[in-house]
């Protein structure tokens, strides 16, 4: 009898969580569809922010790849002098509130922050513009690469790459036909989490960026300024993400089990 009350009572409380999590969406998702979902598109403000999100977050994605994955691959396999600091530090974007991140950015890269007088001295005005769009989603998205691109490149046999130096390959042919198609599924993985962290970026992108139509509103910055104008278009785009987040998901389980073969990259 004990035993029957607790079963009942976890999934009296499995199935609440549950509920309270999928019906907002759900509802939502409904709301879209009675808003016209395609006529909201067709807005003006509604596709800038959109194609503006889907540039940036992607450009996000592309310097993470390229910066995130030699750190990520030295972090995995060599010995690292403070690598406690490096990995604390690689994991405070990830647990700081964005506006945090926002400021810092803010105080570092602004006209009268760290770096502000020398970027202006060769011409470069980084906050409230397009460039800041880039740079605070890279900030609070970057980790989420480099942690699952580290624990790929540390999953990997070393005698699988000792083998193929054995057999003559040099180490940049190693690390390119054996070390990364290895590690393919963890970094595929981790790029499809940036992007979609990076995509749905508003604290920082808002301090450091602000809210400027066609070069720095992004989708979640439009649906808060829609909030106070247009319900229908901040319906729309809200839902526009969420589909977007959940097809990105969708791929992420898969890629997580196995479905999907390892890229060769």
């Amino acid at each position: 009898m004990v035993w029957r009350v607790g079963k009942a009572l976890i999934y009296f409380a499995s199935g609440t969580l549950l509920m309270f999590l999928a019906v907002p969406l759900i509802v939502l998702l409904l709301r879209a569809i009675e808003a016209d979902l395609l006529q909201q598109l067709s807005q003006p403000t509604v596709a800038q922010a959109l194609r503006l999100s889907l540039w940036t977050s992607s450009l996000s994605m592309l310097i993470t790849i390229g910066c995130g994955t030699p750190l990520a691959y030295v972090l995995a396999r060599k010995k690292v002098v403070a690598r406690p600091v490096i990995e604390t530090l690689l994991d405070l974007p990830i647990i700081l509130p964005p506006a945090v991140a926002g400021l810092a950015l803010l105080l570092t890269f602004g006209r009268r922050g760290l770096l502000g007088p020398v970027l202006s001295t060769l011409g470069i005005s980084l906050p409230f513009t397009t460039a800041a769009v880039v740079l605070a989603e890279t900030f609070v998205a970057a980790p989420f690469y480099i942690r699952s691109a580290q624990t790929g490149f540390a999953s990997i046999a070393l005698h699988l790459e000792e083998s193929a130096s054995d057999l003559g390959a040099n180490p940049w042919r190693v690390f390119r036909r054996v070390t990364l198609p290895l590690a393919g599924m963890a970094l595929l993985s981790g790029a499809i989490l940036s992007w979609a962290r990076a995509l749905g970026e508003f604290g920082a992108t808002i301090l450091f960026a602000g809210s400027f139509i066609g070069r720095t509103q992004t989708m979640p910055l439009a649906i808060y300024q829609a909030l106070e104008s247009d319900l229908g278009a901040a319906i729309a785009i809200a839902a526009i993400l969420i589909l977007i987040s959940f097809g990105f998901l969708v791929a992420l389980r898969l890629i997580t089990h196995g479905r999907i073969g390892h890229p060769m990259l």
